[in-house]
């Protein structure tokens, strides 16, 4: 049962203000297609206005003192704590994500914006030995980190919270300003946001909350000269016009991916099983790093795909706002056909359908399938959806090459007990982070968290996003004078 009423309509967030917009739109909940709420149409427009917003408080946010940045941010994490509950139904509502795991994404964007707080106050630079070089005697030099002035942040719909964390918590952190343009499916997370940022204190203009069209606001931030970095979590293709088109800023790029985890033949599999489902099927595989490919030894496939079939059964699919809830409905109507149709084009190609393969309207059922070709799109590609393969292979070193067939490389796993055997999948994995003896979606939110190939570029996690929101600075003071 809804504890908190959602208001009819929505308004924009701009300059420290709520805007009435020119346009409107429905919101539906993915579960049921109900109507949610109507949410702001922005326009260009009002897409400039929040930029003026942004440019107009850069001074502002430049000269706020360290300690007041962590305040703010602080105050934000308490604020989340006390509306906790409140911020896991919106998320469950607009997302159709489970209200167990909702909550579990709240309490991780109250720890992320502690870690922007704490970064807040430690953005050390470094002092230079200017004599170790020929020429440099008698001078210091120091360097400072700078904020870079107005960031672009365009969000998913799948952690609207915690994604969003992870942008404007640095952000603020580093003295930058935000022009923020949520998923169009999870706005209602961004705008609950702003209601508590105002009331942590952060200064009218700091934070601008546009939603409507990726092509005029996007096109807006990703182009518009006054916009200093962008920093973007979504598909591969939106990711490579954002960077052919951004210019010289800086761009943040967290794109696909098709993680994949390794089984070696001396695994415990009644240890790995249930956290190897869990991986696959959180949040409907709506995860970047979602458990999407699992390469089993010979020697133990038969038994690994039997029990992990009889693990996925005992998931209960139905209304996200059910607390027995494990898997709730795709995103959109289209997301759950697209799914399906991919599993309908690998059982043409050969493939096994050990469970799953149907739907209840917009729920799709987990499905686990063997024996898929890797050029099928449920290996391929990226899923995002309640879809897992389980292949065999030989050795260790035939899946690493099955892993690495991939356009993707975000984050990898495999189970082994063979220390050497774990060092060189290490090695040679191209990924941006390989799991020992764990699922490859595991995160914490202090990690750096990126991919290679077409996974991205740059690097999140306060500390690492502060790096990439900051500019470097050099001061050297010649005592020679």
């Amino acid at each position: 049962m809804l504890k908190h009423e959602i208001p009819a309509y929505q308004l924009l967030f701009v300059n420290g203000k709520w805007k009435k917009p020119k346009e409107y739109k429905a919101l539906y909940a993915p579960f049921d297609q109900k109507e949610l709420t109507k949410i702001p149409a922005a326009g260009e427009d009002e897409a400039e206005d929040a930029l003026q917003a942004a440019v107009g408080a850069k001074r502002s946010m430049q000269q706020m003192a360290a300690h007041q940045r962590s305040t703010i941010l602080s105050n934000l994490a308490h604020l989340l704590e006390e509306n906790k509950e409140r911020a896991a139904e919106l998320i469950a509502l607009e997302a159709a994500k489970p209200i167990t795991t909702a909550r579990g994404e709240v309490a991780r964007t109250i720890q992320t914006y502690t870690f922007a707080s704490q970064a807040a106050s430690q953005l050390y630079g470094e002092t230079l030995p200017m004599d170790a070089a020929p020429g440099g005697e008698n001078r210091i030099g120091y360097t400072t980190h700078e904020p870079i002035g107005v960031i672009g942040a365009i969000t998913p719909f799948n952690f609207p919270m915690n994604l969003v964390a992870h942008k404007v918590g640095p952000a603020i952190a580093t003295g930058n300003t935000i022009v923020l343009k949520p998923a169009s499916q999870t706005p209602l997370s961004a705008f609950f946001l702003a209601e508590l940022l105002e009331e942590a204190g952060l200064p009218a203009g700091a934070l601008n909350v546009m939603t409507g069209s990726g092509r005029v606001i996007g096109d807006k931030l990703v182009t518009d000269e006054r916009v200093s970095m962008i920093t973007f979590t979504g598909s591969p293709e939106v990711g490579k016009q954002i960077r052919g088109r951004a210019g010289l800023k800086k761009t943040t790029l967290e794109l696909g991916s098709n993680s994949a985890v390794i089984v070696d033949e001396n695994t415990d599999m009644d240890h790995i099983v249930p956290r190897c489902v869990q991986g696959a099927f959180a949040f409907q595989g709506q995860v970047c790093i979602s458990l999407q490919r699992i390469y089993v030894h010979d020697n133990i496939f038969r038994t690994f795909v039997d029990k992990f079939t009889e693990e996925t059964k005992k998931l209960k699919t139905g209304d996200p706002m059910d607390e027995g809830t494990n898997v709730s409905a795709m995103i959109s109507p289209d997301d759950a056909d697209r799914a399906l149709s991919w599993i309908r084009e690998a059982q043409d190609s050969g493939a096994n359908v050990e469970t799953g393969n149907t739907n209840e309207g917009n729920v799709v059922l987990p499905t686990v399938l063997t024996g898929v070709p890797s050029d099928q799109k449920v290996s391929c590609e990226e899923v995002f959806a309640p879809i897992v393969l389980i292949n065999s292979v030989s050795s260790v070193e035939e899946a690493t090459g099955e892993v690495n067939d991939s356009r993707y490389g975000l984050q990898a796993g495999i189970y082994t007990r063979d220390i050497q055997k774990a060092m060189k999948a290490s090695e040679q994995l191209e990924v941006g982070g390989v799991l020992i003896n764990d699922f490859p979606t595991f995160r914490v939110d202090h990690m750096p968290y990126g991919g290679v190939k077409e996974s991205g570029t740059g690097r999140e996690g306060i500390k690492y996003a502060v790096d990439e929101m900051t500019e470097l600075k050099l001061t050297v003071i010649n005592n020679n004078f």
